[in-house]
């Protein structure tokens, strides 16, 4: 029932996903039977009854990579990942529950036995707060109970000490972030740390990929007073449109959506929640050099927008600094783009800073050279028909 107190999110949520790791709530979100049936015969049943999610992340690692996931609860994802990433990758687990976290620990010997090899660990933290390691301030205050303001003190000095010297999770240490129905469980103003801790952990090139529950209007404020709800994955849900400017806001580019479920999970006073997954890039910070470089929008729109301002205008040569240029060519715009590379490539010691404010189209004979004049004949690789354009 609602009211018109404030909730208190951390500890409704902690303790019906507490009452969820001992017993299985078919209500906490709408559990995704995507699933990769090969990865779950090595997780126990326990684990996989007692995973509450709205989608599925994990099949978008790949061998090799860290991963992160932000709120592991029963650690189904991550053994999964575990699989997927095999034993040269490896995946961490962040929870803030202690009852997940034991029941997610509780098999982590008996999995690596079944698939050969251990490559997962599980921390105690707040996905929005990445740098603190609370096992070790837990292990702290056990020997150091807070009694007194000087307690306190001494508390807080201790935690910005391990946050700042030794965190959690480094800064560009993690090549993907998953996360499952977990960040509508922050607290609203917390939220926006939520995305820039995020942000923070991925290395230049890592990627997000999100599975939430949304809203196609704005949470009213009366649903965000019921302990339930918010429990539930409704009353912090992010608005669709919202979730993806979050991304974009924290500085990630190519944000997609990946699925956006047609049906609803649950309608609250007409309002519709539903899954919705979410794929966002780290790396389109840095410095702009000009090398020559043109890329090509096919199409089939007339013209297309960036996150950094450039508009590529169907068929048209469209001038791009050297980054630009390799996000267009290595990122999820790639079968979008013709990529141009100019006739005699510019050394680095020669590039000079490009002006990515603007959008010019780049002339052939800029790329070919002003006095390239030659004349040639047809040329054979392209008189077959598996190799024509």
């Amino acid at each position: 029932m609602s009211t018109n107190h404030p909730v208190d999110v951390e500890q409704a949520v902690r303790a019906r996903y507490s009452g969820g790791a001992k017993t299985v709530e078919a209500g906490l979100c709408c559990p995704s039977s995507t699933y990769d049936e090969e990865y779950l015969d090595a997780i126990p049943e326990e684990i996989i009854a007692k995973d509450y999610g709205c989608g599925d992340p994990t099949a978008h690692c790949q061998p090799g990579q860290a991963v992160l996931d932000l709120g592991s609860g029963s650690g189904k994802a991550c053994y999964i990942m575990a699989q997927r990433v095999g034993p040269e990758g490896r995946v961490i687990g962040v929870d803030m529950n202690d009852d997940m976290l034991a029941l997610a620990r509780k098999y982590k010997s008996e999995i690596a036995q079944k698939i050969g090899y251990d490559n997962v660990e599980f921390h105690k933290a707040r996905i929005q707060d990445l740098r603190l390691d609370v096992d070790r301030l837990d292990a702290w205050l056990a020997e150091h109970p807070v009694r007194s303001a000087d307690d306190l003190s001494a508390l807080e000095a201790f935690s910005q000490s391990i946050s700042a010297d030794a965190p959690l999770i480094p800064e560009d240490s993690i090549d993907l972030i998953v996360s499952n129905c977990v960040l509508n469980l922050v607290k609203p103003e917390q939220k926006a740390q939520l995305f820039t801790e995020m942000f923070r952990v991925l290395r230049n090139g890592g990627r997000a990929v999100i599975s939430d529950i949304v809203s196609d209007e704005d949470v009213p404020e009366a649903l965000q007073h019921d302990e339930k709800l918010w429990s539930g994955c409704i009353s912090g849900a992010y608005r669709e449109d919202l979730f993806l400017k979050a991304f974009e806001d924290a500085g990630f580019h190519a944000v997609e959506v990946l699925r956006f479920d047609a049906r609803p999970w649950q309608t609250v006073e007409g309002i519709e929640f539903r899954s919705m997954t979410v794929s966002a890039y780290k790396g389109k910070q840095g410095p702009c050099y000009e090398h020559k470089q043109a890329v090509m929008y096919k199409g089939p729109f007339s013209s297309v927008l960036d996150d950094d301002g450039h508009r590529y205008l169907r068929g048209s040569r469209i001038a791009v600094c050297k980054k630009t240029f390799t996000l267009l060519k290595n990122g999820p715009y790639r079968d979008s783009f013709v990529f141009i590379e100019p006739r005699e490539p510019v050394a680095e010691r020669d590039a000079k800073p490009f002006d990515c404010r603007r959008t010019a189209v780049r002339s052939p004979k800029e790329t070919k050279g002003a006095d390239y004049d030659a004349t040639s004949e047809v040329s054979e690789s392209c008189c077959g028909a598996e190799d024509c354009c």
